[in-house]
């Protein structure tokens, strides 16, 4: 089964690890935001930092959240720097997804070791 947005997601998921093999552990989520910002337009993908994502209920806008980064306009990046990723930053990414057009989101940890979750909400069931 071919994943969604897959060759976009390998991509990111490659300059995660080329990020993380160059910075290592240890530094604060803005540092890995900017440097995975830079990598990603290096390869001539669009993105957007603190992308402003509006909440709505019943219509009416309840709220906003700004995702880390949003790539192609497709997949949300919320990036962490915690020791292990929980199950609170993929509840995280989830409502962000439940929130937007977009179907793919990726948690990306750059913890002690780096580790990544992709996630999926497909627009048919929002």
């Amino acid at each position: 089964m071919e994943l969604l947005h897959e060759e976009l997601t390998n991509v990111i998921i490659k300059t995660f690890y080329e990020v993380y093999n160059e910075l290592g552990y240890g530094f604060l989520e803005k540092v890995y935001q900017n440097s995975l910002y830079l990598e990603l337009k290096n390869k001539g993908l669009k993105v957007e930092a603190q992308k402003r994502i509006a909440v709505f209920y019943k219509g009416t806008e309840v709220g906003e959240y700004y995702a880390d980064l949003m790539v192609e306009d497709t997949i949300i990046l919320e990036l962490k720097a915690a020791d292990y990723i929980v199950k609170d930053f993929e509840n995280q990414i989830l409502n962000y997804l439940r929130a937007t057009d977009c179907e793919v989101g990726l948690l990306l940890n750059f913890g002690k070791k780096p580790e990544f979750k992709r996630k999926i909400f497909e627009n048919d069931r929002k």
